[in-house]
């Protein structure tokens, strides 16, 4: 993996590691990558989604057994976990990465608020997945992951981060 992987490439890489998607074609997944993308790329040019006055938290408290914790959304605020910030930021430097301190808080901000604000009904009309059907009647299903990769991409157009936040989580899953 390395910085030149693309956000299509990645995502649909985040969707197969997903379980409920590991026997699925990677046709399907990397279909499903793509909407979820340009759903990201579509809440980015939208004016309604302001990250800038939002209250922020930060403390200590988001690496755990098997876990990191950037951030989390609660009650219209967004608590920063500094450890895990410090753990991406040395990851960061590690691989070489053009990421600052600065450019994580601001991605990890905007990445809750996306999950916050998005719509997970229209996500799913778009993606198209069907869980069953009776007869003429369908019941739409939702696809694992699609919102986190549409929230990736979001903090990616609204951070400065100098790579995509895919890649910092892909690094992630391989252990660093």
């Amino acid at each position: 993996m390395s910085a030149g992987s693309s956000d299509l490439d990645l995502a649909t890489r985040l969707l197969r590691a997903t379980p409920t998607h590991e026997h699925r074609a990677v046709e399907q997944l990397r279909a499903w990558a793509g909407v979820a993308l340009a759903y990201g790329d579509e809440l980015a040019a939208g004016a309604d989604i302001d990250t800038g006055d939002v209250r922020v938290v930060e403390r200590e408290g988001g690496v755990g057994d098997g876990e990191l914790l950037l951030a989390e959304y609660s009650r219209g605020a967004v608590t920063l976990y500094t450890d895990s910030l410090r753990r991406v930021e040395e990851l960061a430097r590690a691989k070489g990465w053009p990421v600052t301190g600065e450019s994580l808080r601001r991605a990890a901000v905007a990445h809750e608020l996306a999950h916050h604000r998005l719509d997970v009904r229209e996500l799913n009309r778009r993606l198209g997945h069907t869980a069953a059907r009776l007869g003429p009647f369908r019941v739409r299903g939702h696809v694992a992951g699609a919102d986190e990769i549409a929230a990736h991409r979001f903090a990616h157009h609204r951070s400065g981060l100098g790579v995509s936040p895919l890649l910092i989580t892909a690094a992630l899953a391989e252990g660093y």
